[in-house]
């Protein structure tokens, strides 16, 4: 049987909005505090579990596949999401499913977390991870629905900051350290970076569904002119805790992320009021998470190496 042009565009068309559903980088928000966090241990301890680190790395990644499936539930029920056709439910037609599916990778998620606080014989990761779904629920789940009142990005920062990175960073030394809270916070704020660039194009969306997400507060301008002050706040604090001595020098590497911030501050300063420019912004915002992060650990590694 021939296969028409029509029939391919469609087939293309619809792998497209399968990997606009599944955002494949996006687990790098996943991954990058359990890397970051890891390393702090290992460049002050100067010893990895790799087990422990592997686990960790896995459930964080179907932890945070639920929060995106079942995010895509949540907004499928008020509405928000009627013009959104990469979101699961609109592609599929079955929410029952894709939230039960949402539910499976949550539970093989802290099946993991519970793994390692019984070969640790210590709650406490499992109780921040615990913390950190709590506040992933919150940002849409009901009654709550925080980030309709904008408060995303708050409930982001700590979940994925403070708490994600500490609980990395414990799951190796079962201690606590300036450093690890510091680089906390510096993952917290790329993070929350990329939840708040994900806004721009939506703005008009956001309104009819009654959600005051920052953008809609701060107004596309003034939400753009705030990015490269965001992003520069990451970088000093580099600084900072390099100087200071809370992280080694070598974690200077990741003012190279600078060219990341850059890309990013212009993109949203120039199309912050185009929807249609401006739909990729997130996608800068992960490149500036992605590469301080990456730069970051580097340094955190390289003077055990060298």
């Amino acid at each position: 049987m021939e296969i028409t042009t029509p029939s391919i565009e469609v087939a293309a068309k619809r792998k497209k909005l399968w990997l606009a559903a599944l955002k494949p980088p996006m687990y790098s928000v996943a991954i990058m505090p359990m890397l970051v966090g890891s390393l702090v241990a290992f460049a002050e301890t100067q010893r990895l579990q790799a087990g422990i680190f592997v686990t960790f790395v896995v459930s964080a990644i179907l932890i945070l596949a639920w929060e995106n499936i079942s995010n895509d539930v949540f907004d499928s029920a008020t509405g928000i999401d009627v013009n959104k056709h990469h979101s699961l439910v609109n592609l599929t037609g079955k929410k029952r499913l894709v939230f039960a599916i949402g539910n499976g990778c949550l539970g093989l998620g802290i099946a993991g977390i519970i793994a390692i606080a019984l070969q640790q014989q210590d709650p406490t990761v499992l109780v921040l991870i615990l913390l950190s779904c709590l506040l992933g629920y919150a940002y849409q789940g009901p009654p709550f629905r925080l980030g309709y009142q904008g408060l995303g990005e708050i409930l982001c920062f700590f979940a994925f900051g403070p708490l994600g990175v500490g609980a990395a960073y414990y799951s190796q030394t079962q201690s606590w350290s300036v450093g690890s809270q510091v680089a906390g916070v510096i993952i917290g704020i790329t993070t929350s970076l990329v939840l708040f660039c994900s806004h721009f194009h939506q703005v008009e969306d956001d309104i009819a569904a009654g959600k005051r997400s920052p953008i809609v507060r701060l107004g596309t301008q003034r939400g753009a002119q705030l990015i490269p002050w965001l992003c520069g706040l990451v970088l000093v604090l580099i600084v900072v805790a390099a100087i200071g001595g809370y992280l080694p020098l070598w974690s200077l590497l990741a003012l190279l992320s600078g060219i990341s911030a850059i890309r990013l501050s212009l993109q949203a300063l120039t199309y912050h009021d185009q929807p249609v420019k401006i739909f990729n912004l997130k996608f800068y915002a992960i490149g500036f998470h992605f590469w301080s992060g990456v730069l970051l650990s580097l340094g955190l590694v390289l003077p055990s190496v060298l």
